[in-house]
């Protein structure tokens, strides 16, 4: 700190001196009212660009978490271009819809025979909201239903009415997750056998559109998990445990090769997969928010973001990711009768 002493000491100035000094004086205060006139219309224009960037991205994207209904452990998450959020409950079943921070009750839980609710997927060029109703009471979680097996479920994208019902085909199936092509076919992966199922618009039933040794669940292991179409048309999923990333050609609507992919690094829980400009985002379930740009066989990840708890799912709105944290091993993990607290969907900026 530097001390003032006033003017204490100081010679007073006299005469033709102290004209000189007021006479420097003044164009010393004009050249500093000139200076402060441009940086005040400098500031101004600043902030101007600022607010109108600021507005942009409100109107893009939310910018807080938003919350899910308490004690419902979401496993997946999907959006429509307004902006509106579809979660779905892996204990209570039902789908729940979120819009501008406003939670409704779309789907009821146990609607249409469904069951505990897992991957979900909104379609708006056919107003269809698919979703994966499961059986998972082995693993402690009774669901709203007694409804045996695995299904996809389709519903009214706007009033939550049920469209349609269709068994996965295996006794072991079970739904985890769908993607919709360009022709309005749906692919469904199926977690515990080694099927990549189809449905094609005003199909009566699933068609097993992929099979292969590679996409078989590993013993103690949880199979095929995340599915999504990749910019060159070729079909891409993940395998949870052991984490893993496979390429599944596709050629006039049917499948083709069968490739696991090399990752630039190790994978942990491979979960939700979404395309992503020319690449992918995908979840780990340690933690992670990963951007995955694909080169033939290669497969480069990048994380986005670290330090999320339990991350299950995620959905793109704008620029933003929106990341559903579903916290499931304090329903069927390690954790399992401690409080899980609050539930969140968590935006994250995403990279051009």
């Amino acid at each position: 700190m530097i001390k003032n002493n006033g003017a204490a000491g100081r010679p007073r100035a006299t005469g033709e001196l102290l004209k000189i000094r007021r006479a420097s004086l003044e164009r010393f205060r004009a050249k500093v009212r000139v200076k402060k006139t441009r940086q005040n219309k400098n500031l101004a224009s600043a902030a101007a660009i600022v607010l109108a960037l600021g507005m942009a991205g409100a109107a893009r994207a939310e910018t807080a978490p938003v919350g899910v209904p308490d004690k419902s452990f979401p496993e997946s998450v999907t959006s429509t271009s307004d902006g509106t959020l579809y979660v779905g409950s892996f204990n209570h079943g039902g789908v729940t819809k979120i819009s501008a921070g406003k939670a409704e009750q779309l789907v009821k839980p146990g609607a249409a025979d469904s069951r505990s609710t897992l991957g979900v997927l909104a379609d708006e060029k056919s107003g269809t909201l698919y979703v994966c109703s499961n059986d998972i009471s082995a693993m402690g979680v009774a669901g709203p239903s007694d409804v045996k097996g695995a299904w996809l479920k389709t519903f009214d994208l706007k009033s939550g009415a049920p469209k349609g019902s269709f068994a996965l085909s295996d006794p072991k199936s079970f739904c985890n997750d769908i993607v919709v092509g360009a022709d309005g076919t749906a692919y469904v992966s199926d977690s515990f056998a080694p099927f990549v199922y189809s449905l094609k618009p005003g199909s009566t039933g699933l068609a097993t559109f992929a099979t292969d040794p590679q996409l078989a669940p590993a013993k103690d292991g949880v199979g095929l998990d995340g599915i999504a179409i990749g910019a060159d048309g070729n079909l891409y999923v993940t395998t949870f445990i052991p984490a893993k990333l496979f390429k599944i050609e596709m050629k006039d609507g049917k499948a083709g090769a069968v490739t696991e992919l090399k990752p630039s690094r190790p994978l942990d829980h491979a979960d939700a997969l979404r395309a992503h400009g020319g690449g992918f985002l995908l979840i780990e379930g340690n933690g992670k928010l990963d951007k995955v740009t694909v080169k033939g066989n290669e497969a480069t990840i990048d994380t986005i973001k670290d330090g999320l708890a339990e991350p299950v799912s995620v959905t793109q709105v704008g620029d933003v990711g929106w990341v559903a944290e579903g916290k499931l091993s304090y329903v069927i993990g390690d954790n399992k009768g401690k409080d899980p607290g609050p539930f969140k969907l968590t935006p994250i900026a995403l990279p051009k």
